[in-house]
């Protein structure tokens, strides 16, 4: 079972495809997206429970819990090239963006939520050495993580080599890059790669890529949290294909 803590996750939750087998509200909490969820969840038949806040500070991971957790089956996690075909059958050059060993759940959540929101067709992510789809994760992407398709993989680049056979181009963000961000075309069938925090793409990962594409950094800092990275990227390619 997975955990989802907060408001606007919960709600977004009972509108996406998973099964929900229960929610805990707050003793005394009201609201209207309360009422929303407990609406939502009564045409669902989901059990509600009302428990004590001291209960749910005990088992919430995110320590953002907004007095509401629901217990819902597990993230259903597709292949690639199930992304791919998903595109295709849209009638859309695939856009998916590629995670190289993403630590930070909350930088993990911020990413799936901008993808979502620019219309990415999907993330992919390492199963090692990663953060994994966690409540802090589910929170931080504030419910997208039930609407984008998210490929759990054993290795990025022998990824990156079926999504190139698939006709896509990879682009890393790489500090060390050849060209701005904004002066490629990012139209095509494109796959975005984003490094760790800190460390940035790894070495057989970056030269795995098609090019590599920097953001400028005028000022004194040498690089940007991942999230923002990731959506000034990704940005560019929903500005490119409108």
């Amino acid at each position: 079972m997975d955990k989802i803590e907060g408001r606007n996750p919960v709600i977004e939750a009972l509108k996406g495809k998973r099964k929900i087998e229960k929610i805990l509200i707050q003793e005394g909490i009201k609201g209207g997206k309360i009422e929303e969820i407990i609406n939502a969840a009564k045409k669902k038949g989901i059990r509600i429970e009302r428990v004590p806040r001291t209960k749910l500070d005990q088992i919430a991971s995110s320590h953002s819990h907004q007095g509401i957790i629901a217990y819902a089956e597990e993230k259903e996690l597709v292949s690639p090239m199930d992304i791919v075909n998903y595109a295709r059958e849209k009638g859309e050059p695939p856009f998916i963006v590629i995670l190289d060993q993403i630590q930070d759940p909350q930088n993990f959540g911020a990413i799936i939520r901008t993808a979502y929101a620019a219309g990415a067709h999907g993330v992919i992510y390492q199963d090692k050495r990663a953060a994994g789809i966690t409540p802090v994760v589910v929170k931080s992407s504030a419910g997208a993580i039930e609407h984008i398709k998210l490929s759990e993989v054993k290795n990025i680049n022998h990824t990156i080599e079926e999504l190139k056979e698939a006709g896509l181009w990879i682009a890393g963000a790489d500090m060390e890059g050849d060209m701005l961000y904004y002066e490629v075309d990012l139209k095509g069938p494109i796959g975005l790669v984003i490094g760790s925090e800190g460390k940035g793409l790894r070495r057989l990962v970056r030269e795995n890529c098609d090019f590599l594409v920097k953001i400028p950094m005028p000022g004194e800092f040498s690089s940007l949290n991942a999230s923002v990275a990731a959506a000034i990227l990704i940005y560019e390619v929903l500005r490119q294909r409108q």
